[in-house]
This record gives C-alpha cells, sequence and structure tokens, in this order.
C-alpha cells in the first residue's frame, strides 16, 4: 500500500533547504562582467542606470511579504489538494521515442519584476522577458493569470514564462515570434505523468550560481549555442553573422513534485529531478513522487556577430535561470498530457503528431478543445 506523505515530513526535508533560500534570495551581491561577485553597495543617483550596467541579482526584501496567493507571507503555498499515497513509478512501460508537445508561446513584455521571488514588488530584481500570459506583472497571482490574456498559441495556456533578459550593450534583445518549450516526460514512466496543478510555480537555476554549476546543472542540455559552437558555458564571443545564425539554449525544469506545496521559500525545494533507481534511470525520488511534464525552454535569440557586449540581465551567461508559473485551463492541459505525453507522441501546439497522423489531435484548428 502507498504511504501518504505527511507535511510534517515534507518540512522537516526542507529545512536545509530553506537555508540556501538566503542564497537565492538572501545574497545582497551582483555579477559583474568579469564573472566575479562583488559586493553591491546602494545606488547613488550619480551611478549609471543603463541596462547594460542594472544587472543587479535578486535583493531579499527586509520582511516577508505577504501576496494573494501566500497571505501569511511565510513562503509556503500549499496544495489544495495535496497529492497523497503516491510512490515514485518504477514501471518500465512499452517504449516509445518521444512523448511531448509543444507550447509556442512569443514575448509580451519585459519589467524588473519577479512576481514569484518578489510579490507585489516593483525593481526588486532584474529586468526580466515575459512570455505566454500578457498580463504578468508584479502582483501576478493565479487568479489574476486566469483572467488574462496570452501570447500562447494555445488560448488554454495562460501560464506565465520569464527569464532574464539579454543585451546587446544598451540594447535589449527579444526572442521573435513563438518560442518553442516543451512539455515531456521526465521520468522513464511516461504513462505516470500527472498534468501540472493549477498555481503551481517554480524557478529554473540560480542568477547566483557559479559557471561550473551551470554547467553541471542537471537541466543543462548543450549550454548556449550558435552556428557550430555548443556546449558553451558562457556566451559565445563571435558568431557567425549569417541570417540564420541566432543565439540559442536549452534547459529543462525538475519533473518531480512532493505534491504537497505549490512553492516554497526558496521556490525550488517542493520540486526535484528524477534519478537512477536500479536499471531504471528516470525515477522520481520518495520525497517528490509525483511526475508532472518536465518543462525545457528552447530559446533562440535574433543577435549574432559581435558578441562581446552581450550579456544578461542577470549578469554573464552562467547566470541564465527562469520561471514557470502555471496557470493552464485545467481541460486543456488534462488533453495535452493524456494525448501527448500519455499517449507516446510527439506533438506539437495542437497536440497534433504529423508522424502519427492516425491518432488525430487534441486540440481543433484554432488550438482549443474541440
Amino acid at each position: 500500500m502507498a504511504e501518504r506523505i505527511s507535511r510534517s515530513t515534507v518540512v522537516s526535508a526542507l529545512i536545509v533547504a530553506t537555508s540556501l533560500a538566503l542564497v537565492f534570495l538572501g545574497f545582497t551581491a551582483i555579477t559583474g562582467a568579469g564573472g566575479t561577485t562583488a559586493d553591491a553597495a546602494p545606488r547613488t543617483a550619480a551611478e549609471p542606470a543603463t541596462a547594460a550596467h542594472a544587472m543587479q541579482g535578486h535583493v531579499m526584501a527586509a520582511a516577508p511579504v505577504r501576496s494573494g496567493d501566500d497571505p501569511d507571507g511565510d513562503g509556503y503555498i500549499p496544495a489544495n489538494p495535496p497529492v497523497t499515497g503516491v510512490l515514485p513509478s518504477t514501471d518500465i512501460p512499452p517504449h516509445r521515442y518521444f512523448h511531448e508537445f509543444q507550447a509556442n508561446c512569443s514575448v509580451t513584455h519585459t519589467g524588473s519584476v519577479d512576481p514569484i521571488v518578489f510579490p507585489g514588488q516593483l525593481n526588486k530584481s532584474h529586468n526580466h522577458t515575459f512570455m505566454g500570459n500578457d498580463t504578468t506583472d508584479e502582483n501576478s497571482t493565479t487568479a489574476s493569470l486566469g483572467t488574462g490574456g496570452t501570447a500562447c498559441k494555445a488560448p488554454g495556456d495562460l501560464s506565465a514564462y520569464w527569464m532574464p533578459t539579454l543585451y546587446n550593450g544598451d540594447r535589449e534583445v527579444r526572442p521573435v515570434g513563438p518560442q518553442t518549450i516543451y512539455y515531456k516526460s521526465g521520468v522513464t514512466d511516461y504513462t505516470s505523468v500527472r498534468p501540472f496543478p493549477k498555481g503551481l510555480r517554480f524557478v529554473v537555476g540560480n542568477p547566483m550560481q557559479t559557471a561550473e554549476e551551470f554547467r553541471d546543472h542537471p537541466g543543462m542540455v548543450e549550454g548556449w549555442e550558435c552556428g557550430e559552437s555548443y556546449h558553451n558555458v558562457e556566451i559565445p564571443a563571435t558568431c557567425p553573422t549569417r541570417p540564420d545564425v541566432q543565439l540559442n539554449l536549452r534547459m529543462q525544469a525538475p519533473s518531480c513534485w512532493d505534491g504537497i506545496h505549490l512553492d516554497t521559500p526558496d521556490h525550488q525545494s517542493h520540486m526535484a529531478y528524477p534519478g537512477a533507481q536500479g536499471a531504471n534511470q528516470d525515477v522520481c525520488p520518495a520525497t517528490h513522487p509525483v511526475a508532472l511534464p518536465m518543462i525545457e525552454f528552447k530559446m533562440a535569440w535574433p543577435v549574432n556577430g559581435d558578441m562581446s557586449q552581450v550579456r544578461l540581465a542577470s549578469g554573464m551567461g552562467h547566470s541564465f535561470h527562469y520561471d514557470f508559473f502555471n496557470a493552464w485551463d485545467d481541460a486543456t492541459l488534462d488533453a495535452m498530457v493524456d494525448h501527448c505525453i500519455i499517449g507516446g507522441l510527439q506533438c506539437d501546439a495542437r497536440g497534433y503528431d504529423e508522424n502519427n497522423p492516425g491518432e488525430g489531435a487534441a486540440l481543433d484548428e484554432n488550438y482549443e478543445l474541440p
């Protein structure tokens, strides 16, 4: 019989992780162009505030902050209802090379806000580039995102996606057109994957991570890429000057959930990456037994040639990280997960696999439920 995972057990396991939140949220440092970390003094009126110099990190608030989704401001947002009585699946279903679908979402706006790390607060974070939900701001909650619009192909995807803004000198560089955000199975038993619970949110990576931590991050795929250059920890100094060359990056998110929290103080401890268990290489840990889709950002920025002045708002290339706040229409997400991930297909944003046309599509020609 599956064992129930109590809140006290999970919270106890998060004690160390909570202290790590001070590293992620509580630092008062910035990453400079040389990649070193220096103490950050308060900005004076004489200091430049251009985009090239505004590579500030996330500065910790003076006190816990209450928000619409976290009224007591303790950083824990409980799932309602929680998912209990689950054991990680070690099953190995029939092999299917693909079990994924795409969310194709365009950039909507940029701004120095972060509704996960700094809810309700302006200019506490570095500048971010927002995709998907067009209302995302410092006051965003599960409810507010649910009433917003979207720049995703599927109208049912009201989720918010964001990452540090890329600059070329002082010029902001935004990805052009719909970007590819994969929803995959991160576990071997793709039939065990469940849709995201409404309101789940998390941060992938850390703006204060070292170059080595970025290189060895469990979500790393190919590093920074351009032309024939791959596996770069930093943004390449030069890229071929050709119309078909852009700066690219792919990074995967953790896909195992504790079943208890929609968020935790460090915005990461409620999620985990799958790991090996016996002959099965991709199994959720017992502390995070609920298999969810694995998100993979596949971003492309229209910049090439001389890249010496290209950097992130958070610092050098190894400071890349991203945020996800789930606000999908439940029925739409359920249909996409069931048809494409559990069904073992390679779907586009309609839930259609062109290599298996007989399987049909999850959504109609307007990317909506039929």
